[in-house]
């Protein structure tokens, strides 16, 4: 456990709470539908100029969580496998290598290990690797990225738990966020701008608000690999997500895994009942663009976008007032950039501000020069032994085997794009 003034700070994660939300509800629907299903996950380092070190990678294999978990009922020593390959043989624990981490097993047995292991692997580059920063000023950077956002009346989450620096960085933000809310409650009763919670679970709890989340990727991409049929996969991902929790619950709608257009056309069709699966629909019944409160956007051009899902409601003859919820690589101006344009066309804007909130940093020796994260996913790669792939709104964030991909790609009739934003290398950079 490291220290800062001679206090000690928890080092990496010690809950089963410290999770995303939307891990809790996907486990609750897996657990209901596919509890039999077998999956496989793989790590995905977006910024491959940043490696780890042997010293990082021993911290992380001796990990009091991982240690907690297998006298859970989670089993890492099973479905975890975590491997370090160095560049060289020589240089003992300063010598660099690429991380390989892979998790396989039933998939409502490991859908839970996602966020603490990119958690543990974010905290243990910057542990051994970049260590020249520290957290003085974390609290109120936060605070002051809060007001900012309420004052200019944009209604934001704090969704950085995969990516955060540490947990006592997490704790802090979450911290400055919840006193910037309160500080506008009590200074500033004209600002329309709202704090509303944070995808962590245990933070949730731990500070009083409210956890915020309905869906991921994973979802989409488990069902269309175990079905086979990526044309028809979006509707039957939403047909079982009704099935479980019931119409207009847990309704924000991931527009983009197999490409916004191709899920916009599922949308488009009727819903079933709650609770039913598999039943003929009345074309009388709402459709899934009604009773969903709205939709996520989460890559490619967030401008582009807010016009496509404006035509698209427009279209869809829906006049009630929906939701986007903004997800990718946000920034306080980006937030307020993006809030005008969607107020403009009619809709309701609302943001999940990740990695600008839980790991901004600078160097502690060179002002100014920024303290770059890592950009890391695990991602489903394989359900019931069939490949799992995701295509988003922007090709820098494709995953998956280039013949499995370039075969959906037209069975979805998918709209090659390229974002000038999208450079997943060098996300954070500036």
């Amino acid at each position: 456990m490291s220290t800062v003034n001679g206090q000690p700070h928890p080092e990496g994660v010690f809950s089963l709470l410290d999770t995303d939300l939307y891990k809790l509800t996907m486990h609750r629907a897996v657990r209901q539908w596919f509890p039999d299903v077998p999956v496989k996950y793989r790590f995905t380092n977006r910024t491959p100029h940043m490696q780890l070190n042997r010293r990082a990678f021993r911290w992380l294999q001796k990990q009091d969580y991982l240690q907690y978990l297998k006298a859970f009922k989670l089993r890492p020593d099973e479905h975890v496998k975590v491997d370090f390959n160095p560049e060289s043989e020589h240089g003992g624990d300063d010598v660099f290598g690429e991380l390989w981490v892979t998790v396989e097993g039933l998939w409502v047995e490991t859908i839970l290990y996602e966020v603490p292991l990119l958690a543990l692997i974010s905290e243990a580059y910057f542990k051994f690797v970049d260590t020249d920063w520290t957290r003085d000023g974390q609290t109120e950077n936060a605070k002051q990225k809060g007001l900012k956002l309420i004052e200019n009346g944009c209604v934001f989450s704090e969704f950085g738990s995969r990516r955060r620096r540490d947990y006592e960085t997490h704790q802090l933000v979450v911290q400055g966020l919840v006193a910037a809310q309160k500080a506008s409650e009590t200074n500033n009763a004209d600002w329309r701008g709202k704090f509303s919670g944070t995808s962590n679970v245990h933070m949730a709890m731990r500070f009083g608000v409210a956890p915020i989340g309905t869906v991921a990727h994973e979802w989409f991409m488990g069902i269309a690999a175990l079905t086979d049929n990526y044309a028809d996969a979006n509707e039957t991902a939403l047909q079982y997500w009704t099935g479980t929790f019931g119409r207009g619950v847990l309704s924000i709608a991931l527009t983009d895994t197999f490409g916004t257009p191709a899920f916009l056309r599922s949308f488009s069709r009727p819903a079933p009942k709650s609770g039913t699966i598999g039943t003929e629909r009345e074309g009388s019944d709402p459709t899934y663009a009604e009773i969903f409160t709205g939709v996520r956007q989460d890559s490619g051009d967030p401008m582009e976008y807010i016009g496509i899902i404006k035509d698209f409601y427009t279209k869809q003859g829906i006049s009630e007032k929906k939701t986007i919820v903004f997800s990718d690589a946000l920034n306080v101006d980006k937030c307020i950039q993006y809030k005008d344009a969607t107020d403009t066309v009619g809709l309701t804007p609302s943001f999940g501000v990740g990695t600008f909130l839980t790991n901004d940093f600078v160097h502690a020796s060179e002002k100014g020069k920024k303290s770059v994260p890592l950009n890391i996913v695990i991602k489903l790669s394989e359900a019931q032994g069939r490949a799992a792939i995701k295509l988003s709104d922007d090709r820098g964030k494709n995953t998956g085997a280039d013949e499995l991909v370039r075969r959906i790609k037209q069975e979805v009739r998918y709209e090659e794009k390229a974002w000038v934003g999208g450079d997943e290398a060098h996300r954070w950079d500036k």
